[in-house]
């Protein structure tokens, strides 16, 4: 028997529709199975497709999954995003609790509604603590892998990997030009990311002209994407990787606004907070959303 199973478009980080980062929400998968959920991400084509299914966690107001068109990958900080602005929108979360929390294969994710007179302005997700570990590969590779001169790193920060979830090679660039520049090399790319189990590589820099805090750029061809337009998990690991090597001052709450998307005609805006923590600091990532397309699939 043919099943129609709703789904949506939402774009993450952006007001505006066709900005942002776009994900696919199904928002009742409790009757699809594993493969069926693979096929719907390839049929929709999106970075992240999330599936929302009845969760045992007593903590938790449902499980979720995320597949890009080829696989199951464990965290999707903008399909999160997307589908807390959904649930509080669409299906009227907001006026059930002041926060949604999903059940994910990183652990519990708080999503909370942040509000101005009256109306859901953003939603605000807290990540996994942040790690940091060294990786052994010379900013020349990396330089050659994304395909910017060796001359454009930064050096006065470390090539790392950073992790509120998933692995994320973060690369400092010194100027805003050489980011959107870059030509990454997808093929050699990929092959890094896996040999390292890196799931992005992430570009940044201070150089915006006070447009933003940081801007980036996301590639993540190993897991089926070319690039990510505006990347939640990504700069999520980011304020976790400057905290963390005291390029921010640790001890302090910082409030970082990210720019992301430009050049792929995606913009988009994340808003990330950084809260001390003992020795370690809370991540929040936030952003608004816009429901782009509706519809039902026949599975």
């Amino acid at each position: 028997m043919t099943k129609k199973i709703e789904f949506y478009y939402v774009d993450a980080f952006t007001t505006e529709t066709f900005g942002g980062n776009p994900a696919g929400v199904i928002p009742n998968a409790e009757n699809l199975t594993d493969e069926e959920m693979q096929k719907i991400a390839n049929e929709l084509n999106l970075s992240e497709t999330a599936f929302l299914l009845p969760s045992t966690n007593a903590n938790a107001n449902y499980k979720i999954r995320y597949f890009t068109p080829t696989k199951e990958v464990d965290f999707c900080g903008h399909a999160t995003l997307g589908t807390a602005w959904l649930m509080a929108t669409k299906y009227n979360w907001i006026d059930k609790d002041d926060k949604i929390v999903f059940e994910s294969n990183i652990g519990l994710i708080p999503v909370k509604w942040l509000m101005e007179n009256n109306q859901l302005t953003r939603v605000s997700m807290t990540q996994v603590r942040p790690q940091v570990k060294s990786i052994d590969i010379s900013p020349a590779v990396v330089a050659d892998l994304v395909g910017i001169l060796e001359t454009d790193i930064d050096d006065r920060y470390p090539i790392k990997i950073a992790n509120t979830g998933v692995p994320h090679l973060m690369v400092p660039v010194k100027t805003r030009q050489a980011i959107d520049q870059a030509e990454p090399n997808l093929n050699e790319l990929k092959k890094m990311n896996n040999d390292f189990n890196i799931s992005t590589t992430h570009l940044f820099t201070f150089d915006t002209n006070g447009q933003f805090d940081i801007y980036t750029r996301d590639f993540c061809p190993n897991i089926g994407i070319d690039e990510d337009p505006v990347t939640g998990a990504a700069n999520g690991a980011l304020g976790g990787y400057l905290y963390l090597e005291n390029i921010l001052a640790q001890q302090e709450r910082h409030q970082l606004m990210i720019g992301q998307g430009h050049t792929i005609n995606r913009p988009g805006i994340l808003y990330v907070t950084i809260t001390p923590d003992a020795e370690n600091a809370v991540i929040e990532v936030a952003g608004a959303a816009v429901v782009s397309i509706e519809g039902k699939i026949f599975v």
